[in-house]
């Protein structure tokens, strides 16, 4: 009997021991859960603007914050690549954050012209601007060169995709490279209006400009052809998600194209305010404008919502960390 006593205690004994340990495994389980469901502060989108205005969103572009800035030379457009913000504007002025947008330095730049976008593609950060200035990087940002343009007309906007980049300009001006920036060359044009932004996205790169010009490219941007555009309202941006491109233009206009860039349709717009530029990340279309609008869609660009600005600067570009 005595024997069977003890037998029964060491059970028991064992199996508490046993309860406590599931216990503290689940505990661990659930903590593990908790911390790994927490907001994820990897990705974020950046605003740029007049006087050196950086505005920065950590909640997916629900709300943004100033940032510090370096400068307070306009800057006109922000890129992303490989860890780094690059973003570009007056007099030359470059500058790069590091740490997702959180601080910005200044990198000496090789010329004093107007930068008026920056693109990236294959570890390569190309900006271009005013007088056909094009200007390369290869370090991440941290030092530029200058690089043999084919023109000496304005360039707007630039954008990588398929191994080439594409610029466009004043004048209908489209520029190409095929060697990750190191040389460029005309591309012939179908439009003498000007272009001010360039996309890429599903083997298309597509143009937008002056009185709603839209140009469209399936051939690598080795040539272009006009789409028929549903508004005659300058537009001054595109961006493309999820198989769809988005244009944004003066008075607030938005148009989209969910057949790669095929046709566009008018999309309702919450404001009346210049939209200058728009991306995309993380399922969310962002556009920035004047007195420091910003416009988000969470439904692929068919309806967009205003969100709250941190400032009444123009906002002349935005992009989005990965």
């Amino acid at each position: 009997m005595k024997h069977l006593l003890i037998i029964l205690s060491l059970f028991l004994f064992s199996f508490t021991v046993i309860s406590c340990s599931d216990e503290k495994e689940d505990s661990t389980e659930n903590s593990g859960t908790t911390t790994t469901t927490t907001t994820d502060d990897t990705t974020k989108f950046v605003g740029v603007g007049n006087s050196g205005t950086i505005v920065r969103s950590t909640d997916n572009g629900s709300s943004f914050d100033n940032a510090t800035s370096p400068t307070s030379n306009h800057l006109w457009g922000v890129r992303f690549g490989n860890n780094t913000f690059v973003g570009v504007g007056t007099s030359g002025t470059i500058v790069r954050s590091t740490d997702n947008g959180s601080s910005f330095s200044t990198v000496t730049s090789p010329t004093s012209n107007e930068l008026r976008g920056v693109g990236f593609g294959n570890n390569t950060f190309v900006a271009v601007g005013t007088s056909g200035t094009i200007v390369r990087s290869t370090d991440n940002g941290s030092s530029f060169d200058n690089v043999t343009s084919p023109t000496s007309t304005t360039l707007w906007g630039v954008t990588f995709g398929n191994n080439t980049f594409v610029g466009v300009g004043e004048s209908g001006t489209i520029v190409r490279s095929t060697d990750n920036g190191s040389s460029f060359y005309n591309v012939t044009s179908p439009t003498a209006n000007s272009l001010y932004d360039v996309g890429f996205g599903n083997y298309t790169f597509v143009g937008v400009g002056t009185s709603g010009t839209i140009v469209r490219s399936t051939e690598n941007g080795a040539s272009f052809s006009t789409v028929t555009s549903p508004t005659s309202t300058t537009l001054w941006g595109v961006g493309f998600g999820n198989y769809t491109f988005v244009g944004v233009g003066n008075s607030g206009t938005i148009v989209r194209s969910t057949d790669n860039g095929s046709s566009f349709d008018n999309v309702t717009s919450p404001t009346s305010t210049t939209l200058w530029g728009v991306t995309f990340g993380n399922n969310i279309f962002v556009g920035v404008g004047n007195s420091g609008t910003i416009v988000r869609s969470t439904d692929n660009g068919s309806s967009f919502s205003t969100v709250t600005s941190p400032t009444s600067n123009f906002l002349w570009g935005v992009g989005f960390s990965e």
